[in-house]
């Protein structure tokens, strides 16, 4: 639960100061953040695991304690993928659009991963060219 903290404080700071924070004193192959603006991690699983559980939770129950962090179980927007890429892409309310440190790659599989996981099952698959599609259209120009 401590390192779950310290990533999401990790996280919060270095988006409120415009700098990594912690990030580059993690070694390279820790449990810690990824360096710098855009996350490593490859495969749905260690991106939930090492991006989306630090506020969403492991089990992905979210909590609701300094901030409100929503449950994405059995969550039933999940069914429109459009609306995940969108959440990821824009943000949503508190939540910022992490996708922008993510590859087309990694945002379909975040997104394919908590779909068919945590008592969803939602089995269509996002491809990296329909996010890349969806990044296009929430461009500002």
């Amino acid at each position: 639960m401590r390192l779950v903290a310290a990533r999401a404080v990790a996280f919060v700071v270095s988006a409120a100061v415009g700098a990594p924070a912690l990030a580059d004193e993690a070694p390279a192959n820790s449990g810690a953040m990824s360096r710098g603006w855009e996350f490593s991690e490859q495969g749905g699983a260690d991106l939930f695991r090492n991006v989306c559980a630090a506020c969403h939770q492991a089990d992905a129950r979210g909590v609701v304690g300094a901030g409100a962090y929503p449950p994405i179980a059995d969550d039933q927007k999940l069914a429109s993928s459009e609306f995940m890429m969108n959440v990821l892409l824009r943000g949503l309310k508190a939540m910022p659009p992490v996708g922008d440190m993510m590859s087309d790659a990694q945002v379909a599989d975040v997104i394919n991963y908590v779909r068919t996981h945590f008592g969803n099952s939602h089995a269509d698959v996002v491809s990296p060219a329909q996010v890349s599609a969806a990044r296009r259209r929430t461009a500002t120009p």
